[in-house]
């Protein structure tokens, strides 16, 4: 058992501290912006609640965090209060956003600084792979210190790789949601191919999901996509953030990502439409009003 912190109790975070309290025994404290959300975590887990980042740091041999953006993990962790101020020699800091890998770097210069270890660590397999506790989770740091974090990590996560020094957790992250902005969109043209041309979707995605076309998007998507509902995953707003950190990132290496591009404009076409909060697959709803309109 260790003693662990987790900062952030959002809809992947509080079940991510709940599996390191329930599956691996930890001593867990928490500190969430809101309180109440945190409040309601000690009710159903036990456990500590802390009143800034830096006391729910304080004494713990590793410190998680899963938050919002670059500017809200700098939040947490930097300043008087932050999380670093109360980090312990040794211990060690997961960083589970899905954040830049520049922010990702600055933090590990200060977490030396400060005589303590940082991992990027951002996670794959959504609010339903939280619950399960079967995330993936792309590490970016130094193999002693990931190694020393890994069975931790594990409480939550079915895959727990280490892709490279820092930075490269969150380049790997920025590989997936590449390939899922590709797939959603062509997962969405054939459905809507289909559709048009009069086939029993149900029966085409039974048989094409069993040969190359295949993908966990059409596995996990395609019933609620046919039935025109869009509740059930990674919000349309949060994928374009993460698409922004991606974008900027082909900016500075020089990577071409037309297809990339091109689908972050239609995510925007479907947060016009209201869907800031449908998921992913809501990349449908926008050809079936196109071609309504057509």
């Amino acid at each position: 058992m260790a003693k662990t912190a987790f900062i952030g109790l959002g809809v992947m975070g509080y079940h991510m501290a709940g599996h390191l309290a329930t599956k691996g025994g930890h001593d867990v404290t928490v500190y969430n912006r809101t309180r109440e959300k945190a409040e309601k975590w000690v009710g159903e887990f036990g456990g500590a609640l802390a009143e800034t980042p830096r006391e729910a740091a304080e004494g713990a041999d590793f410190v998680f965090s899963c938050v919002g953006n670059d500017d809200d993990l700098r939040s947490v962790t930097i300043g008087e209060n932050g999380a670093f101020a109360g980090m312990k020699p040794g211990a060690i800091f997961v960083d589970n956003t899905t954040a830049s890998a520049d922010v990702a770097r600055e933090l590990r210069a200060a977490a030396d600084k400060g005589g303590f270890g940082f991992i990027d660590a951002p996670v794959s397999g959504g609010e339903a792979g939280a619950v399960n506790g079967v995330l993936t989770v792309m590490c970016g740091g130094d193999v002693e210190q990931f190694e020393k974090a890994r069975p931790v990590i594990e409480c939550f996560a079915r895959m727990v790789g280490l892709m490279g020094p820092t930075g490269a957790g969150q380049l790997t992250k920025m590989v997936n949601q590449i390939c899922i902005a590709g797939l959603v969109q062509g997962l969405s043209e054939g459905i809507n191919f289909g559709l048009k041309a009069g086939l029993d979707m149900q029966k085409v995605i039974d048989v094409i999901s069993k040969g190359a076309a295949g993908s966990w998007q059409m596995e996990n998507r395609h019933k609620t996509m046919i039935d025109g509902k869009y509740e059930h995953g990674f919000a349309v707003d949060w994928m374009r953030k993460d698409l922004a950190i991606v974008l900027s990132e082909a900016d500075n290496n020089g990577a071409s990502l037309p297809v990339t591009a091109l689908v972050d404009q239609f995510y925007k076409d479907v947060q016009a439409m209201g869907g800031r909060r449908w998921d992913t697959s809501s990349l449908l709803a926008r050809l079936q009003k196109n071609d309504a309109i057509d």
